[in-house]
């Protein structure tokens, strides 16, 4: 019974760390190549260019905290000897895709904080975006359930 109930602590906390490390790389990436490499949009694009550079600067604070959180937990696992690879991976996938998904759907549609990209045809670009995320959390939900199936069987 004890090693159920480490089992699926350990396997929680991997996802946890995989998916702060997810959302954190995610928003970091984002934030990087499309804020600052592209400059299609900033985070907040309802205001100034200042209030917009503010906005990423928080922004890339809040991908670094979580990327953080996530490899803390990351080194925690480690030292326990409780690092579960592919449950891991998988829930960065998922974080990833989540973040993305819901950056492409809340921020871009419901809150129109920015878009992905000011163009005559963003829709296509939202495609792309959330088609993307989609097949991110597929991916990382089957290696998550295809890590369990084989604990299970073991």
């Amino acid at each position: 019974m004890v090693a159920k109930v480490n089992e699926r602590t350990y396997t929680r906390k991997n996802m946890l760390s995989g998916v702060l490390f997810g959302i954190g790389f995610a928003a970091f990436f984002d934030e990087v190549v499309f804020h600052q490499l592209l400059r299609w949009h900033h985070f907040y694009d309802q205001s100034t260019t200042e209030v917009g550079l503010i906005s990423d600067g928080l922004f890339h604070a809040f991908s670094w905290f979580a990327t953080i959180g996530g490899l803390f937990l990351f080194a925690d696992l480690r030292r326990r000897n409780a690092f579960l690879p592919k449950v891991w991976w998988g829930s960065i996938l998922l974080g990833s895709g989540g973040f993305q998904l819901y950056d492409g759907t809340i921020q871009h549609k419901w809150m129109k904080i920015h878009q992905i990209r000011y163009v005559d045809n963003v829709l296509v670009y939202d495609l792309v975006w959330n088609v993307i995320a989609i097949l991110m959390i597929i991916a990382g939900l089957a290696l998550i359930l295809s890590s369990k199936r084989r604990r299970e069987a073991s």
